[in-house]
């Protein structure tokens, strides 16, 4: 009865720090640009119109991502309507249903079920991990069947026969609906991290059995159809999907995204915050003891290295890509809270102590640094800290303060009286704090990252007005506006569509949605409705003399945007 209620109380923070994490105002926060507004407009038109095999932005196709997961969106808004909530809602499921396995893992793998209930707190409280959890993007959706692909390849090399077979046909299974999920990275991830692992276990025969024919063909099974499908339909997309969108994202600058080869050490620092001040010794002492690791706690190690080294070669780089590992070092530091409650004078405990007290200087150090916000702001200014994000970011800084000021206290004492149980709760109390009591610092930021706020702005528009964007597009405009736009633009790059700007390079004439800035005074010439025409600060000076021209008013809507209604009697 004992070990009932020592396993109990932690199970129920479990769920309780789920619940928070994931679900707790899932849809009060808007919509942020560029990918929730835009994916969330996605999956309303798909609702809308029934497309499920060619989704459409803007009434065009959208083939920069594969439609499962628009598919997901779409389904929630047919069960529970079109709302914040609902859009967000399969991200946070997933997050759950990745959450329930690395649950099953743990318990599978390991003889203590409190190491199984403290990954779930741990991962569950990553802020890398809860912000995919409750947004509009793939991702989470992705490392739920990626995750699935891989464990389930590792359990089939821990048996043999009849259950290794079976095991297998999921892994293929799993990585082949990854691949409906994002592309090629679907099954690139699980035959990498699986091949390594098997490759430094030196396990015999392993892929005969992983490549076997009815395992490939299970997974052409799942992506075949949709492949074949959506290929005679726009024949262009093969060499969009397989060239453009996959080898030259991972060979090539082009979509902007480039970062230094240390730039994931940055983001498990910051991503897997306040655990991830463990991670430097720990790794030290895994090398130290390497010959001890069980073999789970090898795979683990081996999973995390295999993808965070992979991504760091790719030219393409975002924190997102490598959100698996969330659950890897989730497991591990798990792992090493489960000794230091069995031995609370052991080296586990002592690392976990180390870090605390590190912990304490390190939060004291950046509420300094985030206090700026309020008593010198020009500091970050002289340190060539600015841009719009950097602007957005600075509205949380004293939120954020004032609960990191909260974690280093209660690490202080947690320091001094050796609590391991206070340690765990200082280290899981900045992403609980941030979303609960600081939510309003969320709200603020996001509003700044949003087209809600400009949406709002605009004012109520005569029957048959269209709005019309010159040379820009703001990604979740749609979504808030609820009816198509016309863009004036030169070669279609304001449009937050890859596909969309590669098919404009092959297509003439351009969608009606798409008009040519060298069409743009026989375009205007020829309206007989009126319209609202929206700019940012680029081109506001021809949205101001066009405005003066036709005797309009120019509004400016929210930070940068600007907006008129011409009238079709102006004309």
């Amino acid at each position: 009865m004992a070990i009932r209620w020592k396993t109990a109380l932690p199970f129920g923070l479990a769920l309780v720090v789920v619940f928070i994490a994931l679900f707790a105002r899932l849809g009060e926060l808007p919509f942020r640009d560029p990918d929730e507004g835009r994916n969330a407009e996605v999956a309303r038109e798909m609702h809308q119109t029934g497309a499920w095999l060619v989704p459409t932005y803007d009434g065009m196709a959208y083939l920069d991502k594969p439609a499962f997961f628009f598919d997901a969106v779409s389904l929630s808004y047919s069960l529970f309507g079109e709302s914040q909530a609902a859009a967000r809602l399969p991200s946070a499921l997933f997050a759950t249903a990745l959450l329930a396995m690395l649950f099953a893992f743990c318990r599978r793998e390991y003889p203590e079920r409190l190491t199984a209930i403290l990954a779930v707190i741990i991962v569950a409280s990553c802020p890398l991990f809860l912000a995919l959890a409750r947004h509009v993007i793939f991702d989470m959706t992705l490392a739920f069947f990626v995750t699935a692909s891989i464990l389930c390849a590792y359990v089939a090399e821990s048996g043999e026969g009849r259950g290794s077979r079976k095991w297998y046909a999921l892994a293929a299974a799993a990585a082949g609906f990854a691949t409906l999920v994002k592309g090629p990275v679907g099954f690139i991830i699980p035959l990498l991290v699986t091949t390594v692992f098997n490759l430094t276990e030196r396990r015999a025969g392993w892929a005969r059995r992983g490549f076997s024919l009815a395992n490939i063909a299970i997974f052409f099974v799942v992506v075949l159809p949709w492949f074949v499908g959506l290929s005679l339909v726009r024949p262009d997309f093969p060499y969009y999907g397989l060239v453009e969108e996959s080898f030259h994202r991972f060979t090539t600058t082009s979509f902007h995204r480039t970062a230094p080869f240390y730039y994931y050490g940055i983001v498990l620092l910051a991503g897997l915050f306040a655990w991830s001040i463990l991670f430097p010794e720990a790794v030290v002492r895994a090398w130290t003891h390497r010959f001890r690791l069980s073999r789970a706690d090898r795979f683990l190690i081996v999973w995390t290295i295999a993808v965070v080294v992979f991504f760091s070669i790719s030219k393409s780089k975002l924190p997102a890509y490598i959100l698996t590992v969330c659950g890897t070092l989730g497991i591990l530091t798990a792992r090493l809270f489960t000794v230091a409650f069995q031995n609370r004078s052991g080296l586990a405990a002592r690392m976990i102590f180390r870090g605390l007290l590190f912990l304490t200087f390190f939060s004291a150090a950046v509420v300094a640094f985030l206090s700026l916000e309020k008593f010198r702001p020009e500091t970050y200014t002289h340190l060539g800290l600015h841009g719009s994000e950097f602007q957005r970011l600075s509205l949380l800084f004293l939120p954020t303060a004032e609960v990191l000021f909260l974690v280093a206290l209660l690490a202080a004492v947690a320091y001094g009286l050796r609590m391991v149980w206070l340690a765990f709760a200082t280290f899981l109390l900045l992403p609980v704090l941030l979303i609960t009591v600081d939510f309003n610092g969320l709200l603020t930021y996001s509003e700044a990252s949003s087209s809600r706020a400009l949406v709002a702005a605009i004012p109520p528009l005569p029957p048959g007005a269209e709005v019309v964007c010159f040379r820009c597009f703001p990604p979740g405009l749609l979504i808030y506006l609820r009816q198509d736009v016309t863009v004036i633009t030169a070669d279609g790059s304001e449009i937050p569509s890859n596909y969309v700007v590669f098919t404009l390079k092959k297509t003439d004439p351009w969608p009606r949605q798409v008009v040519p800035l060298k069409d743009w005074n026989s375009w205007l010439a020829a309206r007989n409705q009126p319209f609202f025409l929206l700019t940012d600060k680029a081109s506001r000076e021809t949205l101001t003399t066009l405005a003066q021209k036709q005797n309009a008013s120019v509004t400016e809507l929210a930070p940068g945007w600007w907006g008129a209604l011409i009238t079709p009697e102006a004309h």
